[in-house]
């Protein structure tokens, strides 16, 4: 299909698509750690280069839908801080030394009223997407991610004016809602709102506050793109920070205005699988099969046997298939082979449904 075709962005069944982050070229790296020793042009120049590399390596996996890897931020959620005013970033790390844990991320203040006057970076990120693949006949589906607010308040300390974590999300609700409406302005199709936040916390939380909170959002936009909610247990240097269940999210979570609902399950062992049988009666489900946080490369058979697997639990064109997570955490080599091998086992099982 061409991109001028009406059914371009419609989706097809057992869809491969991935969350957003992808590891960063070690080059990239090398000069996030050392900004000092470039100017600003050099930088861009970096970025874009990092871009095309990442859009490679998922074009060559054969993914369906593909993001820019997040190469502009160092951390998927830490990086908007940069953006917001009326707050002062934290100047030093609370805890330097022992096993990697999210303690080591501190907070930040906020000192005046939180506004994003320039946006939270990611409408420039998708256009340098969209460059990437303009010289492509039949391009892939172009996908670009945010952090909800829910999410987005969790490394902000209240204050007398912002009382609590509730106070300041819904300050930063007009924030992320004029993001999506501006992504979705300039053509984005495919929008993930990243809340692992509300998994992480929804057994100690409200499930219903979090769900108005998602779809006061997402109303905006609601009906003009195809909207999904990445719901994982966090993945902080490869480790988990939440409950790793659903049972405290569903049914409550089937309220909310998405197309798509993306689980984190092959870390997880495929623990509750069975869920995706009721969400897919009202919803798409992006199941996660490929394990983030672990460096054992799944085969090719292993995938199209976990296909098979979610096949048992909902049918072939509610489904798409993606890591459980972001692959920012995971090495660059190991992220490639990955993918090949998620997009490989898919085709395996399409072909014998007849859909290849």
């Amino acid at each position: 299909m061409k991109k001028n075709d009406i059914n371009y962005f419609q989706r097809k069944p057992l869809q491969t698509t991935v969350i957003g982050s992808y590891p960063l070229p070690g080059w990239l790296e090398f000069s996030a750690q050392n900004l000092d020793q470039f100017g600003p042009e050099d930088l861009a120049e970096l970025q874009n280069d990092a871009v095309t590399t990442v859009v490679q390596d998922q074009l060559r996996a054969g993914l369906d839908m593909i993001t820019d890897g997040e190469q502009s931020r160092l951390d998927f959620n830490l990086s908007f801080y940069g953006f917001l005013q009326g707050i002062k970033m934290e100047s030093t790390t609370p805890r330097l030394f022992g096993p990697p844990a999210h303690d080591q991320r501190g907070k930040h203040q906020i000192v005046g009223q939180l506004s994003a006057p320039k946006g939270l970076g990611t409408l420039s990120d998708f256009k340098k997407l969209k460059q990437s693949v303009a010289h492509l006949d039949t391009p892939p589906i172009l996908k670009a991610s945010v952090p909800g607010p829910y999410t987005l308040s969790g490394r902000l300390l209240p204050n007398s004016d912002y009382i609590d974590r509730y106070a300041i999300t819904e300050a930063l609700i007009p924030i992320v809602q004029q993001e999506i409406v501006d992504l979705v302005n300039d053509g984005c199709q495919e929008l993930t709102v990243d809340e692992p936040s509300m998994s992480c916390y929804a057994h100690r939380e409200d499930p219903i506050r979090l769900v108005d909170i998602f779809n006061r959002t997402v109303a905006p936009v609601s009906g003009k793109v195809r909207l999904s909610i990445h719901l994982c247990f966090g993945n902080y240097k490869g480790r988990a920070v939440g409950m790793r269940q659903y049972k405290p999210m569903f049914p409550h979570f089937l309220e909310m205005d998405v197309n798509e609902v993306h689980l984190e399950m092959a870390s997880r062992e495929f623990s509750e699988l069975d869920i995706i049988s009721s969400i897919a009666k009202v919803k798409d489900v992006a199941v996660g099969i490929i394990d983030v946080k672990s460096y054992y490369i799944e085969t090719v058979s292993d995938i199209a046997d976990r296909v098979r697997r979610c096949l048992d639990y909902a049918p072939a064109e509610k489904l798409s298939f993606a890591p459980d997570c972001g692959l920012s955490q995971t090495a660059r080599w190991a992220a490639r082979q990955k993918l090949a091998n998620m997009v490989a086992g898919v085709d395996i099982v399409r072909r014998e449904l007849g859909l290849s």
